[in-house]
């Protein structure tokens, strides 16, 4: 087989092996999504406590997504990737064995935390492994996360459903998906800093693009995590429906989100990143609009349903955009995930604030007005169109095998 044969099965590897620890980050989320409740009840806390124990989740990532790519440039991008995914695996344990308000806030900080840089290390693998395979992957890569959390939640369900203490699952959870992670890291992308490239500061300010790019996101995710905590409550109190009926259009939500971005590539590949996202803006505002116009729980339904297929592709297309437009990846990447986690934990609280000074109606026509933001300022994502195309960094070299 030739050098570039060669090559060229090692970076496909590669992007495998990258999609593969998006689905293990992901099912350490959905995994902890569903034992939610008997942490609550195992804590003694309130609906307000345990809000504020939860927020402390994003706290947490937002102050250590900074430091990703330092620890990236001090041990090289495998080894940095196979350690910070094996602590956020292994913080899955914390919630369950936290007896109180206090310590479940210290162990959200530490699972926020982990999970923060872990996301930032793994997003900036798949932006180099999309600049080598000069096609956008970044889509598929977040739809293995969805479909990890799927998994996670699945088998979670069938625990709570047992009733299964949270401490032997999470424990259990935690060595599987250890194990399958360190392995899997074998075959990611090893990057290397030059000799002469300085080590990124400790903590930095996001630069300009990065701002311009979270802001996308930001709209995004706040669509994304008012469908995701509210769709049911929607569907309940405004159209009387069944408790599982409303709980239905939540999975169907997480489902389009899920398939869509799988699929995503090719569109991408296709049409490119500005034009798909602002179709994508189109589709979610007209969700919106069918959401806040519906008077039947199908109209409601089909709304969500557009509003997942409209937004799912946004978010990975922002990591990639960001990605792709400096010298430092993970700088501007930790930059646009510390603005998607903070739009991520303020949407589910404001909408919850307008509605209980309005109507939920009206939270909804906020969500359609972002979600039509999305096709206004598309344009700030034009450097993800450069997907491969861009020159590939100097630190990025072939992807070898597991090295013993």
């Amino acid at each position: 087989m030739s050098d570039v044969g060669r090559a060229h099965d090692e970076v496909r590897r590669a992007r495998y092996a990258v999609a593969a620890v998006f689905a293990v980050h992901g099912a350490v989320t959905g995994s902890f999504a569903t034992r939610v409740p008997w942490v609550q009840e195992h804590t003694s806390l309130g609906a307000g406590q345990l809000g504020f124990a939860l927020a402390f989740t994003a706290f947490g990532a937002s102050c250590a997504m900074p430091l990703a790519g330092r620890i990236s440039h001090r041990f090289g991008s495998r080894t940095a990737l196979r350690g910070l995914l094996a602590l956020w695996t292994l913080s899955l344990t914390l919630p369950s064995l936290a007896p109180n308000l206090v310590t479940l806030c210290l162990a959200m900080f530490t699972y926020g935390a982990t999970a923060g840089m872990a996301d930032v290390a793994m997003n900036a693998l798949g932006v180099e492994v999309e600049r080598l395979l000069e096609k956008s992957i970044m889509s598929g890569l977040h739809g293995m996360w969805s479909a990890g959390a799927l998994i996670g939640s699945a088998a979670g369900t069938l625990a709570a459903h047992l009733g299964a203490d949270a401490r032997l699952h999470f424990a259990l959870t935690s060595a599987v998906l250890t194990l399958l992670g360190f392995a899997v890291c074998g075959w990611v992308l090893d990057l290397q800093p030059a000799e002469d490239e300085e080590p990124p500061p400790r903590f930095a300010l996001p630069p300009r693009s990065a701002l311009l790019i979270g802001a996308v996101g930001f709209c995004a995710v706040f669509a994304e995590g008012a469908s995701l905590d509210w769709s049911a409550v929607f569907l309940r109190d405004r159209l009387d429906s069944s408790a599982g009926l409303a709980a239905a259009s939540t999975t169907g939500f997480m489902l389009t989100m899920a398939v869509a971005r799988i699929a995503g590539d090719a569109v991408v590949n296709r049409f490119g990143a500005v034009r798909t996202v602002r179709a994508g803006g189109v589709l979610a505002a007209l969700g919106g609009v069918l959401i806040v116009c519906a008077g039947h729980p199908a109209v409601a339904m089909g709304g969500f349903a557009l509003m997942g297929l409209g937004i799912a592709v946004v978010v990975p297309l922002c990591f990639a955009a960001a990605g792709h437009a400096g010298p430092n990846p993970s700088q501007a990447i930790a930059g646009v995930a510390t603005i998607t986690y903070t739009s991520g934990l303020i949407a589910p609280s404001l909408i919850g604030g307008v509605a209980q000074a309005t109507d939920l109606m009206v939270s909804f026509c906020v969500v359609t007005a972002l979600a039509g933001g999305l096709a206004v300022f598309a344009g700030v994502l034009r450097t993800a169109e450069r997907g491969g195309g861009g020159e590939v960094s100097p630190r990025a070299a072939a992807a070898p095998g597991p090295r013993s």
